[in-house]
């Protein structure tokens, strides 16, 4: 097997280089002939991994966190050409989706070796200009949306604490935002929800941010996406929600409702989506569930 290995140095730290390494010399002694994609930028990491693709291999993995992962899937969706993840980002999430969050470098390599496959669903955006693109896990918008946004501009502090102050600003301004949610379930019927939500998540996977299971039940080979809308309410409700949240037992909340469809449209003047972490464009976007267009290495049993 000829496997190219994705690794993206310009990523939060080293420890995706440090990954990839140690994946790539495991892989090795597998057997697996592994040749390490490095680029500089997103671009010329997606430009690289077109090119080794074109050159012919068996499979792709990746060393990094969901950001680099997301680069992958563009290029293999579709293509029936497996991909492996060895998790060394911040969060992991579409990793924790395949079973793999836990793992150490030699072990998601030895699930490549293992050569184990099963095919997953992918969440498909399509913008106002026609573009589109896939994403794993999550796509998030309205509170969320705005804490990466504000966190993403700040310049000072660095880390996590960043998040938390962005956290805390969004938190005290808070109010809720004019949306149009137009759904569409898995037999056809299709629903109108207009008014304002504090935040409108689409759910390929269950969890974003690092392990909070915002889609407690999305299941990634359903061939449906699970829609979370939350309408507003107190800040002290609010607050007190969120530990619910953390846990997976919002679906019950008055304010929560959570919906299985095959496509939904979202539109909100002025909100900025991001998907598996990264911002993926301005509403009004279409998101639609494609069935089996990602096949991945399975995780042991």
């Amino acid at each position: 097997m000829n496997v190219a290995l994705l690794v993206n140095p310009a990523a939060r730290s080293g420890a995706h280089t440090g990954a990839a390494t140690r994946a790539a010399e495991r892989l090795r002694s597998h057997g697996v002939r592994t040749a390490i994609i490095s680029g500089g930028s997103a671009e010329e990491s997606s430009a690289l991994l077109r090119a080794a693709i074109a050159a012919g291999v068996d499979a792709v993995a990746v060393a990094g966190g969901d950001g680099t992962v997301r680069l992958a899937i563009q290029e293999v969706a579709g293509t029936g050409i497996p991909l492996g993840i060895i998790p060394a980002g911040t969060g992991n999430d579409f990793a924790a989706t395949l079973g793999l969050r836990e793992l150490d470098a030699d072990a998601a390599a030895d699930t490549i070796a293992a050569g184990a496959v099963r095919r997953i669903d992918l969440g498909r955006v399509t913008r106002s200009d026609g573009t589109t693109e896939y994403f794993g896990t999550v796509l998030a918008s309205g509170f969320d949306s705005k804490v990466n946004d504000r966190a993403n501009a700040m310049r000072w502090p660095r880390g996590g604490s960043r998040y938390n102050i962005a956290i805390l600003i969004e938190f005290l301004t808070l109010s809720g935002m004019p949306y149009e949610v137009e759904l569409e379930r898995d037999d056809g019927s299709r629903e109108h929800v207009a008014g304002d939500l504090v935040m409108a998540t689409v759910g390929n996977g269950r969890t974003y941010g690092g392990g909070i299971p915002i889609c407690p039940d999305a299941d990634p080979a359903d061939g449906l996406l699970d829609v979370v809308l939350v309408r507003p309410a107190g800040r002290l409700r609010l607050l007190r929600l969120l530990p619910r949240v953390y846990a997976g037992t919002h679906a019950t909340v008055p304010e929560v409702s959570i919906t299985r469809v095959r496509s939904v449209r979202l539109s909100s003047a002025g909100v900025t989506a991001y998907a598996d972490g990264d911002p993926i464009g301005a509403l009004p976007l279409t998101v639609d569930a494609v069935p089996a267009a990602l096949t991945v290495f399975a995780a042991p049993a």
